[in-house]
């Protein structure tokens, strides 16, 4: 039997969709639960697939083509598969998305409104190295209802084909072509192009890629686009925490999007901050690029104005040092991604002034960029992390992949009745309630 065609595959799924919609919170945890179990228990068929994966990595990286991080990055271990189960299980425990009534508004007597939580419907991912991220976007469309595309970077390919095969199996009772993957580079053009069959889009990669996504499709899209993120360390900082802070920062995992990229230094706490926090950077084996200023008070390459800009993904990070807080919000906004900053500081005000000055989707006071995640946030998991401000911002968990619609429940209202010299009026008032089909009906049979 030949492999379905790309919209073949994109019909499947918009058809499971509507059924999925309908299924219950129970029926959508349980399938959740089931694929968690199944990941456990074929452990090492995915852990087999992934060497083969890491294998052509590390050759390609041999050859210059890849670079560690990506290398990390799509490294899978027994643990790594411990916490991506668990990962499946926090997203079943989070509150049902669906069918929470946002608003109610009584339009008239037994005209009521209500403003419901509802799934997006198909969503298209395209995503780069993690294969945990296939599991992530997997198990967040499927609890918010939605049905999902999915492709995975090249790298990833018998990873990626293995969690597939076991997430379909795992949720056999579910509507049939839930969720889809495709593989070859043709098959997302024709993707970008189905804007009557698509309702999302959710590119994970470079800035270049997410651009290029979206001047190439007239679907929505969600962007995830590259980290660089920053810390600052103020005039007001305890040094000892902004030394303990700047080095999780870029230490804890380098490869991540939240990891910070450039460190910035107050001038008034330079010559003190700057020769602790870089021995410590030393020892962990970070390459520093400093500006002229840094390398006044200890010893690195010099940075150029691409550094700034640049997201490493490794141990690589540049400082900086600024005269004032202004300066610091200036250098953020001009050079970062939108992602997420922080600010270690004692003084309060000073926080506000940065926290509510800078245009990125987090910003911390006196705490790791490495917090910005869709897991640490409560959010269960994420799809990625939107630098946008349309739709969902930061890590987009499942509140960001559901719409709404609105329900009307009316007793044969017509709208010629509030026209006209004898019109009713409107009441508009808001009440709290749940939609149920025929509620005020009989509410008021009752009175």
């Amino acid at each position: 039997m030949s492999e379905p065609t790309t919209e073949q595959k994109v019909s499947a799924a918009n058809k499971a969709a509507l059924e999925l919609a309908q299924c219950s919170e129970q029926q959508r945890n349980s399938a959740l639960e089931s694929i968690a179990d199944a990941i456990e228990a074929n452990s090492q068929a995915i852990l087999e697939a992934n060497a083969e994966d890491v294998d052509e990595a590390e050759k390609l990286l041999e050859d210059g083509e890849y670079t560690q991080a990506l290398v990390d990055r799509l490294t899978l271990s027994e643990s790594k598969l411990g916490s991506i189960a668990e990962m499946v299980r926090s997203v079943a425990g989070q509150d049902d998305p669906l069918g929470e009534t946002l608003e109610a508004r009584k339009l008239d007597e037994g005209l009521e409104l209500y403003k419901r939580a509802v799934p997006i419907g198909v969503l298209g991912t395209v995503f780069e190295s993690r294969p945990d991220a296939l599991v992530q976007i997997a198990a967040l469309s499927l609890k918010s209802g939605n049905a999902v595309i999915l492709k995975g970077g090249s790298e990833a390919a018998a990873s990626n084909r293995v969690l597939y095969d076991i997430i379909v199996d795992a949720t056999a009772e579910l509507p049939s072509g839930w969720a889809q993957l495709i593989e070859a580079r043709e098959d997302v053009t024709e993707l970008l192009g189905m804007d009557d069959s698509v309702d999302l889009l959710m590119p994970r990669g470079s800035s270049a890629f997410v651009t290029y996504i979206q001047d190439n499709t007239s679907i929505p899209v969600l962007g995830h686009t590259e980290g660089v993120c920053h810390v600052y360390v103020d005039e007001a900082a305890d040094l000892e925490m902004a030394a303990e802070v700047a080095h999780d920062a870029k230490i804890q995992y380098p490869a991540a999007c939240n990891a910070a990229e450039t460190l910035l230094v107050h001038e008034s706490v330079a010559e003190e901050y700057l020769p602790e926090i870089t021995a410590r950077y030393d020892e962990s084996g970070v390459e520093m690029r400093g500006d002229e200023r840094v390398r006044e008070i200890v010893e690195m390459d010099a940075a150029t104005d691409d550094d700034w800009s640049s997201e490493y993904g490794d141990l690589e990070i540049s400082l900086k040092i600024v005269d004032s807080l202004t300066e610091a919000i200036e250098h953020v906004n001009t050079y970062g991604s939108k992602h997420t900053d922080s600010i270690i500081t004692d003084d309060a005000e000073a926080a506000s002034v940065f926290m509510q000055g800078i245009d990125s989707a987090s910003v911390f006071h006196n705490a790791s960029t490495r917090f910005s995640d869709g897991y640490r946030f409560g959010l269960g998991a994420e799809v990625g992390i939107s630098t946008g401000k349309i739709h969902a911002r930061g890590p987009v968990g499942l509140g960001g992949l559901t719409t709404y619609q609105y329900f009307l429940e009316g007793d044969g209202q017509i709208v010629a009745s509030y026209a006209g010299e004898n019109a009713r009026e409107y009441l508009h008032e808001a009440f709290d309630g749940e939609w149920t089909p025929g509620r005020h009906r009989e509410s008021t049979a009752e009175h």
